[in-house]
């Protein structure tokens, strides 16, 4: 199949008030996804094909793979008829590091942890996050609508999440039927944009679990806002990483789980 599209067209029979009909209804597409270094397959995953090469590197720079977009030679994205293909070739040097600790991965849709070879290796450290940024509430309302506003692809299908880095009013924004994926492609984005992470924050549709945490880290943003909630493990591991976890985010309120410094509020410095 050439051409892939970020959804498809279905035509379902729709019940309803007890009667039946024909209905319309565009559906996101769920495609394999292979990420390959120097001719060698390191990840296959399932997601949405849309924005792959913000995905690439999103997803190379927050696996380590590479510490910077510098190590990447070359970047091209191949379609094939039963999926995708980012075919990366890496720096010399790179790529000899690469090799000593390649691992293969194959998992669902925007499986984040799968491949890991170890509890130790799924739960690993995370980087510090030492910044001084601070927003209001308000910044967080508007970045939140903002959000609602421009999810192009969920309008259509009501079946994808969503991943944004907010900054100075502005939102950069990517979708995917993955969670991981769509912060995967807002990461690598952000960072081919030159946006400096710790000069904004990045907001959810989805649940916060350890994965985002961890990719969160990496990136080196102070704040995270999602619209779900999170893991006991997530609160656990954004309190240790110095990363301010806002959460339940709703155009009347929000809950603040870890490091509440950062919400600029005079409300909540009377909290104890």
């Amino acid at each position: 199949m050439a051409g892939w599209r970020a959804y498809a067209e279905s035509n379902p029979l729709k019940w309803r008030a007890g009667e039946l009909s024909r209905s319309h209804r565009d559906i996101p597409e769920e495609v394999p996804v292979a990420i390959t270094y120097d001719g060698s397959t390191y990840a296959v995953m399932m997601a949405t094909p849309a924005d792959l090469a913000d995905f690439a590197l999103g997803f190379s720079l927050t696996e380590e793979v590479i510490e910077s977009p510098a190590d990447i030679e070359s970047l091209e994205i191949l379609e094939l008829d039963d999926g995708i293909e980012c075919r990366i070739w890496l720096k010399p040097a790179v790529s000899l590091r690469e090799r000593k600790r390649r691992r293969s991965i194959v998992g669902p849709t925007g499986c984040g942890l799968c491949g890991a070879e170890s509890i130790a290796q799924a739960v690993k450290p995370v980087r510090t996050v030492d910044s001084a940024f601070r927003v209001q509430p308000s910044q967080l309302f508007q970045a939140a609508r903002l959000l609602e506003t421009r999810q192009s692809l969920n309008a259509r299908t009501r079946a994808v999440h969503a991943a944004a880095f907010y900054r100075s009013g502005e939102l950069l924004i990517r979708e995917d039927v993955g969670r991981h994926n769509a912060l995967d492609k807002v990461i690598g984005a952000s960072i081919g944009e030159g946006n400096n992470a710790d000069k904004g924050f990045v907001i959810l549709t989805s649940r916060v679990s350890v994965e985002l945490i961890q990719k969160v880290a990496w990136f080196g943003s102070p704040i995270i806002a999602a619209i779900s909630a999170p893991t006991a493990l997530a609160l656990r591991l954004a309190k240790d990483a110095g990363i301010t976890l806002v959460a339940v985010l709703r155009p009347d309120g929000f809950e603040v789980f870890t490091h509440p410094e950062r919400i600029v509020e005079e409300a909540l410095s009377h909290v104890p």
